[in-house]
């Protein structure tokens, strides 16, 4: 009986080290939930991010307003007639 309850014991505080301490621990399943906290704010600016683009990628397919206004800010069309101003800040 007593070999029986040794061996119980044993066995309750080898299930407790484990609940305890190592992997798949308390601790670790703390350490996981903040990391996958961290992630799903990555994964949501990227979402926002993915909108902004897609809205931007429908306005150039609609229309030619878009186009045009990109390809003044960034390649620096001027058209016909209009006068090309820089000013120094």
């Amino acid at each position: 009986m007593n070999k029986l309850l040794l061996i119980l014991i044993f066995l309750m505080l080898g299930l407790q080290l484990r609940l305890w301490a190592g992997e798949g621990s308390l601790g670790h399943l703390v350490s996981l939930k903040r990391d996958m906290a961290k992630q799903q704010a990555q994964v949501d600016i990227l979402e926002e991010h993915n909108r902004v683009l897609f809205a931007e990628v429908l306005a150039l397919k609609n229309g030619s307003l878009m186009i045009e206004e990109k390809a003044r800010t960034q390649l620096g069309m001027i058209k016909e007639g209009e006068t090309f101003y820089m000013f120094a800040q």
